[in-house]
């Protein structure tokens, strides 16, 4: 099997360099269902999450193999969480492809997506920093417990706004952070002062990311035309959706759940309502783009002249991550 490359795009300022995700050498040749599985898994992702690595490790002059040893293990553990997720949630699609579960096997997605997990570690062990070690470990066990506490929530009318917080916390927000912590970590940087920083800034990115991906699922700035109501068909309510029928009756969220168009939609809330809500989301949003962008301007503390050019590269990406342009 040939190892998938992350294609080159612009991401804020820079152009990112190819990244070597995986080698032929890092899975059983003789398992055929296996590499084919990971090579339609691997070969449809943007790979965001080693970008940002990326981005760090070139400041910070992160040796290669260190670079690569990163982006791999950020993009194995996203990726053992997408065929996870997929059986969970029975969604029938990944990247426009049948998802894994489904095109092979329950089994074999469940067992894949262990499989990459197990050589997370084994791969950070031969490194030899159990700070990363643990640290990884750590994010996992958050990603595990964001699963669980997710599908507690299904089908729930009142859904708070800081459940799914906690969610999103766990579930996305911790791989941002471990991107771009990870590097620091990895040369051994360890300032309880650089790396509660470092966890604010990624955290807060995390949650604009997903606050600006539950807004695509009700075809709100979808450029990427991604297929819209998954969550609400799937019984869970979104920040998004759990924002906009905060103070609804029970009546209307129950024909809520059974919306299946925007048409649909509006027409329950009323247009000027749905807007009205869209814009005092955007709004949080972009409160919470001025914390990170005043979070961000505190890095250059603990950034020497040279590492400085971090803060322009990432100044852009809570915008871009939220409003998707």
């Amino acid at each position: 099997m040939k190892g998938f490359r992350l294609v080159s795009r612009p991401l804020g300022a820079k152009i990112l360099q190819d990244i070597q995700i995986y080698q032929s050498e890092d899975f059983p040749k003789d398992l055929v269902k296996l590499n084919d599985l990971y090579q339609d898994l691997f070969s449809g992702g943007k790979g965001f999450r080693s970008k940002m690595v990326t981005m760090v490790c070139s400041a910070k002059k992160v040796a290669p193999e260190t670079e690569k040893l990163l982006c791999q293990t950020i993009e194995f553990i996203h990726n053992s969480s997408l065929l996870h997720d997929d059986l969970i949630d029975r969604a029938p699609m990944r990247r426009g492809k049948t998802a894994a579960w489904l095109k092979y096997n329950p089994e074999y997605a469940v067992l894949a997506g262990d499989y990459l997990l197990a050589r997370v570690m084994m791969n950070l062990s031969r490194f030899g920093n159990i700070q990363l070690i643990q640290f990884t470990s750590k994010v996992i066990c958050d990603l595990l417990e964001g699963e669980w506490l997710q599908d507690s929530l299904l089908h729930e009318r009142s859904l708070s706004q800081e459940k799914l917080h906690r969610v999103h916390e766990l579930k996305t927000a911790s791989l941002f952070e471990w991107c771009i912590r990870a590097p620091f970590i990895a040369i051994e940087e360890y300032s309880e002062e650089l790396h509660q920083l470092l966890s604010k800034i990624g955290r807060n990115l995390g949650s604009l990311f997903q606050r600006g991906d539950d807004l695509l699922d009700f075809d709100i700035r979808n450029a990427e035309n991604k297929k819209i109501l998954g969550d609400l068909t799937g019984g869970y309510l979104n920040s998004f959706a759990a924002f906009l029928v905060k103070e609804i009756e029970s009546e209307k969220v129950d024909a809520f759940f059974k919306c299946r168009s925007m048409t649909e939609i509006k027409d329950l809330f009323g247009e000027g309502y749905f807007n009205e809500k869209l814009a005092q989301f955007d709004s949080e949003s972009e409160k919470m783009i001025e914390q990170y962008q005043k979070d961000l301007s505190s890095l250059s503390q603990f950034l020497s002249k040279d590492e400085s050019h971090l803060m322009e590269e990432f100044l852009p990406l809570a915008k871009l991550l939220y409003w998707r342009s």
